[in-house]
C-alpha cells in the first residue's frame, strides 16, 4: 500500500470496492450502461433506434431499465442478462455496452496563496489589478459529487443577484431537502437513486459524507469570515469564484459513485444550463477503461460539445508513474499541491531538542519532556515479528512496555497514520510520534490523542537520542498553524502522476492547484469527526486531488464569466499557459522529494487565479482535433459518427490514423511517445489572438535539455487584430537514444503575454 494519510482521498473511512471494474461484456448479469453516442438534434427526443431498443427491452422486463439519457448524448442503463448485455452490444446504433463501474471520490488560505504566488511569478499575471474573486461572476458550476449541506454559511446569496434566465435546472425534493433549501447561490440540486443492489437507500441532495459540500464551497463558497477548524487555520473562508452559482448533482453516496448516475447526470446538466461540470472522482489507476466504457469520457465529450468545460481530479494514486485517471483531451485533469500553511506539532525531546512534526492534535498533556518514550521494536511480543512492531502493528506490542509512554512507529507497511494511534491508544500508551518521510506536507487529524508524523531524518535523531539515553523522555505539542512555511507550493505524494497512457501523446495531468489540507465547508451533523469533547466541526481540513479539482473549476468559472464566448479549450489553454512553475522561494517548484517536478507532475504548472483571465493568446482545440483525435485512437468513421452529432460534411478519418499522429492535435502542451530519434518528430500548432489589441508581434523562447535538439519555425508569430490565428511548426530530434523521458517548454511572447506549453518526449512506450 502507499503511504496515505487520513484524508488522503477527502473522506474519513471512505473505501469503495471497484471490482465491476475487471468485469467486461457478458461476464455476469446485472446493471450495463448502453451507449449509443449522440443525441438527436431535437432536444429530449429519442432517437429511433433507440425507442426501438428500449422498446424491445421493455417488452421483456418492464423493470429492467435503470435509466436513459436523451438530453446531451442516447442511451441507457439496464438490468440485463449477460447474454442480453451481448446482443445489445451488436445492435446497429450501440456504440459500446459496459458493466456499470463504482468510481471513487478521488479554503481559507488556498486562494491567499494562491493570488500571492501569481504576484511574485514574473509574467504569470499581465494585469495584477484584476481579481478573481470578484461577486460578479454570472457562471453556473455544475458538481458532481456526495452532495451538499445547504445551511452552511458558505451557500448564503447575500448581494446576489437574480439567477440566469437560461438555467433550466430544478431544486429537487427529498425528506430532508425542500426547495427552500435552494437559493440565489444554490440554484439546482438533483440526485440519483442507488440501484436496487445497494445496501443503503437514499435519494437526496443533501450530503451524508462531507466531500460534495467541501468540494462546493472551495469552488463557489461565498465569504465568511472568522473560519477555522477548532481553532486552527483561522480566517475568511472563500470560494475561487463567490459570484458563481451552485448546481449539485448527488451521483455518490457512501458505498461509491455508479457510472449510471454520473451519466444521467451530465445528460441532465447539459439540459439544465451549466457553464463548468467539477468531478472530484474517477477510476482507480490500476484500471483505466477504454474512452468508450469510461462514463466520465464519454459525459464530459458531449458537455465539452455543447461549450461546457469539464473539470476531473487526476486520482489519488501517486507518486507512482503513469497513475494518471480522467485523462481525456476534453478534460482539464488537475493533480495537486501544497500550499504555505502547516500544520505543525512538535516533539520535545529530554535533552530539549525539538523535532519539527505535522499532524493536527488537540492533546491536553504538559509541555515539558516528562513522559518516557520507546521505540515499538523495543517494545514488541515475545512471538511477534520486529518489522511488525515496529510498525505497531496489531498483536504486535507488549501491552506493559507500551502503557504510559509516547510510542516512536514507522509506518513501513505505508497504512494510514491512524492505524497506529488506534494500537497504541488501545494499549494504554499515550502518544505516538509516526516515522513517515513520504506524508510530508499532509497532515492527519488525530482528535485529543498526543500524534505527530515525523520525517525520517528526524525520526534517526529521535531513535539516537532513545538509544543513548537511559531513561528516555519526551512530549508532543498540541498543534499550530503558521503561514508563510516554505518551500511551497509542493507537489503531493499522493497526487497521480503521468505519463498518460490511456490515451497516449496527450500530456496529463494539465495543471496543479491546492489539494492538501484544504479548509472549507463541511456538513453540520459529523459527530464523527470532531474530536472529543467538541461539536462538530462546520469547516473541515481534507486532502485530495478531490480539493485541486475545485479550486481550477472555480477559476474556469470565472474566465467564462469574463469571458462568456470563449469555448472549453480556450478556457483550458489559459489556465495552462498561464501556470506558475516557481515556488515562494523563487525557485523551480519540487515533489515531495525535493526535486524539480516535472509535466508529469504538475502538468503546466501550478495555476493563477488571474493569469488565465488575460492570456494574450489561447490553443483552440477544435471539434475536428477531437474527431481526428477518435481517428487517431483506433476507432472506425461509423463509430466516430455515431459518437459525435457535430461532424462536417465528408469528413472521414485521415488515410494514416496513428496513434503517434494524436501528438499533433492543437492541445496547449505537447507529448511525443515511442520517439525515434533518427527519423524525429515534427508537431504543429496554432494560436489565437484574444488579447484585443491591434498589432503585435511574439518571439518564441526554448527551453530544452541538452540531449534534445527543438527547432520552432517561423520564431516570430505576427497578429493583427482579435481574432486572428498563426501557426508554428516544432521539429524534434536527436543525436542519440534518449535514455529517459525529457522535457522542457515553448514560450511565446510579446513583452505583455506569456504563453507557455510544456512538452514531453519519451523514446517508449508504455503499454
Amino acid at each position: 500500500m502507499k503511504p496515505l494519510v487520513t484524508f488522503i482521498f477527502g473522506l474519513t473511512s471512505f473505501f469503495i470496492f471497484v471490482s465491476l471494474f475487471t468485469e467486461t461484456v457478458a461476464e455476469k448479469d446485472g446493471v450495463y450502461i448502453v451507449y449509443m453516442g449522440a443525441a438527436p438534434k431535437t432536444k429530449g427526443s429519442l432517437r429511433h433506434d433507440h425507442a426501438q431498443l428500449l422498446s424491445s427491452l421493455l417488452k421483456r422486463n418492464k423493470n429492467a431499465l435503470v435509466r436513459s439519457y436523451k438530453n446531451g448524448f442516447s442511451g441507457f442503463a439496464a438490468r440485463l442478462s449477460a447474454e442480453e448485455a451481448h446482443s445489445i452490444a451488436q445492435r446497429a446504433g450501440v456504440v459500446s455496452v459496459f458493466p456499470d463501474p463504482v468510481l471513487e471520490l478521488h479554503t481559507t488560505r488556498s486562494w491567499d496563496f494562491l493570488n500571492y504566488q501569481t504576484s511574485v511569478v514574473i509574467d504569470s499575471n499581465p494585469n495584477p489589478n484584476s481579481n478573481s474573486t470578484s461577486n460578479d461572476s454570472g457562471a453556473i458550476i455544475g458538481i458532481l459529487d456526495t452532495g451538499i449541506w445547504p445551511e452552511s454559511e458558505s451557500f448564503n446569496d447575500k448581494a446576489m443577484g437574480p439567477i440566469p434566465s437560461r438555467w433550466n435546472g430544478t431544486c429537487a425534493k427529498a425528506q430532508d431537502f425542500n426547495t427552500s433549501n435552494c437559493n440565489k447561490k444554490i440554484i439546482g440540486a438533483r440526485s440519483y437513486e442507488d440501484d436496487e443492489t445497494s445496501v443503503i437507500k437514499y435519494q437526496s441532495p443533501r450530503d451524508m459524507v462531507g466531500h460534495g459540500t467541501h468540494v462546493a464551497s472551495t469552488a463557489a463558497g461565498s465569504e465568511v469570515q472568522g473560519v477555522s477548524y477548532y481553532g486552527l487555520a483561522e480566517g475568511t473562508a472563500k470560494g475561487g469564484s463567490p459570484g458563481s452559482r451552485i448546481a449539485m448533482y448527488r451521483v455518490c453516496s457512501p458505498t461509491g459513485c455508479r457510472g449510471s448516475s454520473i451519466l444521467a447526470a451530465f445528460d441532465d446538466a447539459i439540459a439544465d444550463g451549466v457553464d463548468v461540470l467539477s468531478l472530484s472522482l474517477g477510476a482507480p489507476s490500476f484500471f483505466k477503461p477504454e474512452i468508450t466504457d469510461d462514463p466520465i469520457a464519454l459525459g464530459a465529450f458531449h458537455a465539452v460539445q455543447h461549450g461546457i468545460t469539464v473539470v476531473c481530479s487526476a486520482g489519488n494514486d501517486g507518486p507512482d508513474p503513469g497513475t494518471v485517471v480522467n485523462a481525456a483531451p476534453w478534460i482539464v485533469t488537475v493533480a495537486a499541491s501544497t500550499i504555505d500553511r502547516a500544520f505543525e506539532s512538535d516533539v520535545v525531546l529530554g535533552d530539549n531538542t525539538v523535532i519539527k512534526g505535522e499532524g493536527i492534535n488537540f492533546a491536553n498533556i504538559q509541555k515539558s519532556p516528562v513522559y518516557p518514550i520507546v521505540y515499538g521494536k523495543s517494545a514488541k511480543k515475545k512471538d511477534a515479528d520486529v518489522n511488525d512492531s515496529r510498525n505497531c502493528n496489531t498483536n504486535s506490542l507488549d501491552q506493559e512496555l507500551v502503557k504510559g509512554k509516547i510510542v516512536v512507529c514507522e509506518n513501513l507497511d505505508k497504512t494510514y497514520a491512524n492505524d497506529h494511534m488506534d494500537e497504541v491508544k488501545q494499549l494504554g500508551g499515550i502518544g505516538v510520534v509516526l516515522i513517515d518521510y513520504n506524508s510530508k506536507g499532509m497532515a492527519s487529524s488525530f482528535g485529543t490523542f498526543p500524534m505527530t508524523v515525523i520525517s525520517s531524518e528526524d525520526g534517526a535523531k529521535v531513535l539516537s537520542y532513545i538509544n543513548s539515553t537511559k531513561n528516555p523522555v519526551a512530549t508532543i505539542l498540541r498543534t499550530t498553524s503558521p503561514t508563510k512555511y516554505t518551500p511551497a507550493p509542493i507537489i503531493a505524494y499522493f497526487s497521480s502522476r503521468g505519463p498518460s497512457t490511456i490515451p497516449e501523446n496527450i500530456l496529463k495531468p494539465d495543471i496543479a492547484a491546492p489539494g492538501v489540507n484544504i479548509l472549507a465547508a463541511w456538513m453540520g451533523n459529523d459527530t464523527a469527526e470532531a474530536p472529543e469533547g467538541k461539536d462538530p466541526p462546520l469547516y473541515n481540513l481534507i486532502s485530495g486531488t478531490s480539493m485541486a479539482c475545485p479550486h481550477v473549476s472555480g477559476i474556469a468559472a470565472t474566465v467564462k464569466s469574463k469571458n462568456p464566448t470563449w469555448s472549453p479549450s480556450a478556457i483550458r489553454s489559459a489556465i495552462m499557459t498561464t501556470a506558475n512553475q516557481i515556488n515562494n522561494l523563487k525557485a523551480p517548484i519540487t515533489t515531495e522529494k525535493g526535486v524539480a517536478a516535472t509535466p508529469y507532475n504538475f502538468g503546466a504548472g501550478e495555476v493563477s487565479p488571474t493569469g488565465p483571465l488575460q492570456p494574450g493568446l489561447v490553443y483552440e482545440t477544435t471539434a475536428i482535433d477531437y474527431l481526428n483525435f477518435l481517428c487517431y485512437h483506433g476507432y472506425n468513421i461509423t463509430t466516430i459518427k455515431t459518437i459525435a452529432n457535430t461532424i462536417p460534411d465528408g469528413f472521414t478519418c485521415p488515410k494514416e490514423s496513428s496513434i503517434d499522429l494524436i501528438s499533433n492535435i492543437n492541445y496547449p502542451s505537447i507529448a511525443i511517445t515511442n520517439f525515434n530519434e533518427k527519423a524525429g518528430r515534427k508537431v504543429n500548432r496554432t494560436l489565437t489572438n484574444v488579447a484585443g489589441d491591434g498589432n503585435s508581434v511574439y518571439a518564441v523562447t526554448i527551453d530544452s535539455p541538452a540531449n534534445l535538439d527543438v527547432k520552432v519555425v517561423p520564431n516570430k508569430l505576427q497578429f493583427t487584430k482579435n481574432g486572428d490565428k498563426s501557426s508554428y511548426k516544432v521539429s524534434f530530434s536527436a543525436a542519440n537514444p534518449l535514455k529517459e523521458d525529457v522535457f522542457g517548454s515553448i514560450a511565446w511572447s510579446n513583452g505583455k503575454y506569456k504563453v507557455r506549453s510544456p512538452f514531453a518526449v519519451s523514446s517508449k512506450r508504455d503499454n
